[in-house]
């Protein structure tokens, strides 16, 4: 696998160290978790849908949690003490988890959902007003006035 030396963009930008670090992560994914396994969708222009498959997890065993960007989802089965048969095979895994996933910015969770042993967290991109494009109108020659800002003396004409 080919090695990417970030450094030189470490040196020449500044504000941008969450998307150096996550390409770092990506870059180096050796140790990347496989279990369990999940699928990301986009179900329309600003809206996603991660769907886990989280068989034999129930609601109390499964925490999601938003901090600064990042969704992490946890699951912790407690042993089934009640069982009393022996298990000869256990193909189905039963062991807990954590799986991370990187939120672009104004990306909020807007609900999830447990249904057939698939966990579904939907999310929206919600762009603030101040942050949406805007068209800007253009003045003719004529109608175009100086800015005014304040506290500043504006010279006599």
């Amino acid at each position: 696998m080919r090695q990417f030396d970030l450094a030189p963009l470490y040196r020449s930008t500044v504000g941008f160290d969450r998307l150096f670090s996550a390409l770092d992560q990506f870059v180096s994914a050796d140790a990347v978790p496989t279990y369990p396994p999940y699928n990301i969708e986009r179900t329309g222009e600003n809206a996603y849908r991660i769907t886990v498959a989280v068989a034999g997890f129930t609601e109390s065993d499964l925490t999601i949690e938003v901090k600064e960007n990042a969704l992490t989802l946890k699951g912790e089965r407690s042993p089934d003490t009640t069982r009393k048969a022996e298990v000869l095979h256990q193909g189905i895994a039963a062991r807990g988890f954590e799986r991370r996933f990187q939120l672009a910015d104004y990306v909020q969770v807007t609900g999830a959902a447990l249904e057939n042993g698939l966990l579904h967290i939907d999310l929206v991109r919600e762009i603030p007003e101040a942050k949406k494009p805007r068209q800007i109108q253009i003045a003719t020659s004529g109608a175009v006035k100086a800015p005014v800002i304040e506290g500043q003396v504006q010279a006599a004409a």
